[in-house]
């Protein structure tokens, strides 16, 4: 499981038994290399899983900061429910509070008028531990995890697809869309070792990390993109086809 990594900690070589799977977010081309932090303990991983807190961060991580009223707007919950999971995340360390808007008089979870409590997600390279390292209830947990940001993923490139769709049919696909054909897309395969594969995994990270960069420096032309990286080995045998009586 991987999102893109990215935190501005003091710069520290990543351990070379690092396991191949991280959770990140963004960093800047020119600012010390992130350090990866593996998360271990099973109340952490629990809270992560937890299919509300899932949808939150990835409504963080995509369109940026948002109050609780925002989040329970756009996922359909109650602002009680967004209020409660994001004190989760942020007791965690996945979330933090940050500027926003500042407009008085929005209720918070309890009922309260106040000011608008705004939240991003927190940077950092966030790994987990290695299948052979992980309890069976560890494990439970972490099919649990990547089974959501998988199913998450599909939904926004399907989703994306559907508007792509609309607009050209809007637009009689007079004015072709430059993004869409620029969209990187690309399977292969390659023989590798599994120190290879945990090095080449490390490039992959490298090389977000090289295109990150603070908001203040970001061209007023850039879209927020969706990196993604899975590698598997193939299966060792592959199953006999059904024969038709």
């Amino acid at each position: 499981m991987a999102q893109e990594p990215g935190t501005n900690d003091a710069a520290r070589t990543a351990r070379p038994d690092a396991p191949p799977h991280a959770e990140a977010q963004p960093s800047h081309a020119d600012a010390p290399v992130p350090v990866p932090e593996e998360l271990s303990d099973l109340r952490v991983l629990k809270a992560l899983a937890q299919p509300r807190r899932q949808q939150m961060l990835q409504h963080l991580t995509v369109h940026g900061p948002a109050t609780s009223a925002t989040l329970a707007r756009a996922l359909g919950l109650n602002t009680g429910a967004t209020s409660y999971h994001l004190r989760e995340l942020a007791r965690y360390g996945f979330v933090e509070e940050t500027r926003g808007s500042g407009r008085e008089g929005e209720r918070d979870g309890g009922g309260r008028h106040g000011r608008e409590r705004w939240w991003r997600a927190v940077p950092g390279d966030r790994r987990f531990p290695p299948r052979s390292r992980q309890s069976p209830e560890m494990r439970l947990v972490m099919d649990e995890l990547n089974h959501l940001s998988y199913a998450a993923d599909l939904e926004l490139f399907a989703r994306l697809q559907r508007e792509r769709s609309q607009e050209e049919r809007r637009s009689n696909a007079a004015e072709p869309d430059e993004w869409a054909d620029a969209l990187p897309y690309s399977r292969g395969t390659i023989r590798l070792t599994l120190s290879e594969l945990h090095a080449f995994f490390e490039e992959y990270i490298a090389l977000l990390n090289r295109y990150k960069r603070p908001e203040a420096d970001t061209p007023a032309d850039a879209r927020t993109v969706l990196t993604r990286f899975l590698a598997f080995p193939a299966p060792k045998a592959f199953p006999e086809p059904e024969t038709s009586s």
